[in-house]
């Protein structure tokens, strides 16, 4: 049905720019260094990731994002200007929350890559600040839309940082917020549901209401909550983001021809990846994007670690070298 594998000859348009510091792909494609959260914070979050990609000032490179989870981010450092559902954004030296996106988003960065942040669980922004992930879908707002001063994380990097210290105190902000507030978790359905869409994007979304003694009506208005969209939409975004992780060669080469037998034929598959993408798979591996690259690495390493495939400490299949703690090597300045 069309198989198509990342090859050093579709390397990512921004790869040969970008000197990453926190991560690559065999074929120097930026990634991050991204792990699972501190135990005390699963219940709210996914994952935790810092990455770095130093490149000249006046370099301007573009790219897509398209999560499937909430996040919050700080960007220092470098312009980002990105084309969200309440229009264009310019972004500097600041922290922001990302909504989940039905289609990717693009956008345009200057001067490298230095962001750090997290991955939200499902339901978590509503949990962690009374904001429905439904409200939030392909829009990105300033973290006062929340009631969070901004200074409060961006003010958290440093010059001297390095990646791992920025991350342990991101996770201190968290914990100590959450433990002043005395905030609930999230919906346990809907993590349910994330888990079930990981491993699974074409099980039958009655069954699963079945199996988890709540009626399709409720499961409906739930998913709609805490993704913003509906249970089909979410098991048809997973089904499309694993494609493009397999790719951009960011997945686990076993499950390829799991992945490809999830469409029924190419002209479902085309049409299903033009609907996230705009283009069509061999468009996409004509010009891979690093930016997508690096934000579908983060997905799948949490994805194989849910599922049991994958050890969170373990070398994950398309990693170059094992994956290693970033402190002390350098600082993110």
């Amino acid at each position: 049905m069309g198989k198509q594998s990342p090859d050093n000859k579709n390397q990512s348009s921004t790869s040969p720019r970008l000197v990453p510091e926190t991560g690559a792909t065999k074929d120097g494609v930026p990634l991050s260094f991204n792990r699972p959260p501190a135990p005390d914070l699963e219940p709210w979050l996914g994952r935790i990731m810092v990455a770095v990609a130093h490149a000249p000032d006046s370099t301007v490179d573009s790219g897509l994002l398209c999560n499937d989870a909430g996040y919050v981010r700080t960007a220092i450092g470098v312009d980002w200007t990105v084309e969200t559902a309440d229009g264009e954004l310019e972004i500097r030296d600041e922290t922001f929350l990302c909504g989940q996106h039905s289609k990717a988003m693009p956008l345009k960065f200057a001067g490298g890559i230095k962001v750090a942040g997290f991955m939200l669980r499902p339901g978590a922004i509503r949990a962690l600040w009374g904001k429905d992930d439904g409200k939030l879908v392909d829009r990105i707002k300033p973290m006062e839309f929340v009631g969070v001063a901004d200074e409060e994380l961006t003010g958290l990097h440093t010059p001297d940082i390095s990646p791992e210290d920025w991350l342990l105190s991101i996770e201190n902000w968290l914990r100590t917020m959450i433990a002043q507030k005395g905030l609930p978790v999230p919906e346990q359905l809907s993590q349910r549901f994330e888990e079930a869409s990981f491993a699974d994007p074409n099980q039958s979304i009655n069954e699963f209401a079945d199996a988890n003694n709540v009626t399709a009506r409720t499961l409906q208005r739930i998913i709609k909550r805490d993704f913003g969209l509906t249970p089909k939409q979410v098991m048809r975004r997973a089904r499309t983001l694993d494609l493009a992780a397999r790719l951009c060669g960011v997945a686990d080469e076993e499950e390829e021809e799991e992945m490809y037998l999830r469409f029924f034929d190419q002209s479902h598959q085309i049409r299903e990846f033009i609907a996230f993408f705009g283009m069509t798979p061999r468009q996409f591996m004509t010009d891979r994007q690093g930016l997508l690259t690096l934000s579908l690495e983060i997905r799948q390493a949490r994805r194989l670690e849910l599922l049991d495939r994958v050890a969170p400490d373990a070398v994950r299949p398309w990693m170059r070298d094992p994956l290693l703690p970033a402190s002390g090597e350098r600082s993110v300045s």
